[in-house]
């Protein structure tokens, strides 16, 4: 496979657009307003809460974005999931397979060639249900919710390079990233795996990526955020994407979150033909994200994870009253005093408690790392490294680490400050992401909950109601008690 380079000029030719008459301008428009108007009803995009605080003093909240872009670069290698999969399709007596070895999809050569090369020795337990559909003919749309390190980006690549006509030299291969550095992973992913098939081409359709005034693309695959593809696509008529036969949209859940996308892939989406496989894969799916999914994929199959609730059971769940921060501080100094901590992770509401909470455990000798929104993405990485490798014992971090991690070392969760959304409201997904960073692999873990005020309190009820998990009342000053816990 071919690689263009990247580079760095924008794209500033214009072109003259052919005019189209005013009926069939009008009827796409009024389709495209239509969904629009649906998607705006299912208030998507709005939240806010994944937005990245700018100051000390706000909550540092993850960037869903650079978030997905952090945990697949952590989790290269494929991790086994414990979870079960459900699959929902329209029609419950079409018969589903699965498979348990590359061989057994009937791949070309070149490309089972590829996909050993890249280590896959057999299908992950999603890429075993998901690949005999999207590899079926006639093809088969999908909705597929799959987390990093599953060899969910291995299973929808395989099926674009399966799909591809190399005697053919345009685009027929669409997959759309919610961001450069997303879309440029993807397609390292491709090029690996297309390795022995030079007479497939790829192009990145991406901020920096030119292509001269005039010219028809050739390359068969474009991998490529949303508005740089509609450029190309309908703006400059570069290819034709009525030829399209296959459309991916990856990280589903972050593209709809980012302003405008959920636009740009609207109008992408009503160019493509009929007959266009469809695929979406994100790592979680809230409802209203399914929803808007189901509204621009017809007849999909869906393949979700259960919910994890069942990972609380290996986990501990204590609260303990405190009048203020300090008063958590020595709370956490209690805890350390009694009982043995192998790794623990801390989290805060805003920068400048994890800078203050640092500051306080390093001069009282422990190994302390700090995570947060305004380190880049290499910088958190490192941060990560450093902490999985042992050379600090206690992370202290905001929401930009709520999930992904799994180290084996960490025994002790410990919310600082209780997690809430915008409305200052339980946020028990939040709360299930972080404690879920302990009692990892079977393993027992502890959970302590640092509550300060009667809102605190409520958001702990909450979230023990929710969850249906007793989270039990832990006296701090009382040593015997607390070296129960770590029993």
């Amino acid at each position: 496979m071919e690689l263009n380079g990247v580079v760095s000029a924008w794209l500033l030719s214009t072109v003259k657009v052919k005019k189209i008459k005013m009926s069939k301008q009008w009827g796409q428009k009024a389709e495209e307003l239509e969904i629009s108007n649906k998607v705006a009803g299912l208030g998507l995009g709005q939240k806010g809460s994944n937005q990245t605080s700018d100051t000390e003093d706000g909550p540092d909240a993850a960037n869903p974005a650079e978030a997905s872009l952090l945990m697949k670069i952590i989790r290269q290698g494929l991790v086994e999931s414990k979870l079960d999969i459900e699959i929902q399709r329209k029609d419950p007596n079409s018969p589903l397979y699965s498979v348990k070895t590359f061989e057994a999809l009937h791949l070309k050569p070149n490309l089972l060639k590829g996909v050993y090369a890249m280590g896959f020795n057999a299908p992950s337990k999603i890429q075993e249900t998901a690949l005999p559909t999207l590899l079926a003919d006639p093809p088969q749309n999908m909705i597929a919710q799959s987390q990093s390190g599953t060899g969910k980006t291995a299973a929808f690549v395989l099926a674009m390079l399966s799909r591809v006509d190399a005697t053919k030299n345009y685009p027929q291969v669409l997959c759309l990233s919610p961001t450069y550095e997303l879309a440029i992973q993807t397609g390292e992913v491709a090029a690996k795996m297309a390795k022995f098939c030079s007479e497939i081409k790829l192009k990145f359709a991406v901020r920096g990526e030119e292509v001269p005034k005039g010219t028809k693309i050739t390359d068969q695959i474009l991998i490529g955020t949303p508005g740089k593809m509609l450029d190309w696509g309908v703006k400059f008529g570069m290819f034709d994407l009525s030829k399209i036969k296959v459309f991916v949209l990856d990280e589903a859940d972050v593209m709809i979150d980012r302003q405008g996308h959920q636009e740009q892939c609207i109008r992408i989406h009503k160019c493509l033909p009929s007959t266009c496989q469809m695929m979406f894969f994100s790592a979680t799916y809230h409802s209203a994200v399914m929803e808007f999914a189901e509204i621009i994929v017809p007849n999909p199959i869906i393949i979700r994870l259960l919910r994890e609730e069942e990972s609380l059971d290996n986990i501990k769940q204590y609260y303990v009253k405190c009048k203020s921060p300090e008063d958590k501080y020595r709370a956490i100094c209690n805890i350390y005093g009694v009982i043995t901590i192998g790794q623990a992770i801390i989290f805060c509401h805003t920068r400048k408690t994890a800078s203050w909470l640092s500051e306080k455990m390093s001069k009282d000798g422990h190994s302390v790392a700090v995570l947060s929104g305004e380190l880049t993405v290499d910088q958190r990485i490192a941060v990560l490294d450093r902490f999985r490798a042992g050379l600090e014992k206690v992370l202290i971090t905001t929401n930009v680490l709520s999930r992904g991690i799994d180290v084996e070392q960490v025994t002790l969760v410990v919310n600082f400050d209780m997690p809430m959304d915008l409305n200052k409201k339980a946020d028990c997904e939040t709360y299930l992401h972080r404690i879920g960073r302990t009692g990892r692999f079977g393993k027992a873990g502890i959970a302590i909950n640092l509550i300060d005020s009667p809102q605190a309190m409520e958001i702990c009820l909450d979230i023990e109601a929710h969850f249906g998990k007793k989270i039990q009342l832990l006296d701090i000053e009382d040593a015997e008690e607390i070296e129960k816990i770590g029993a």
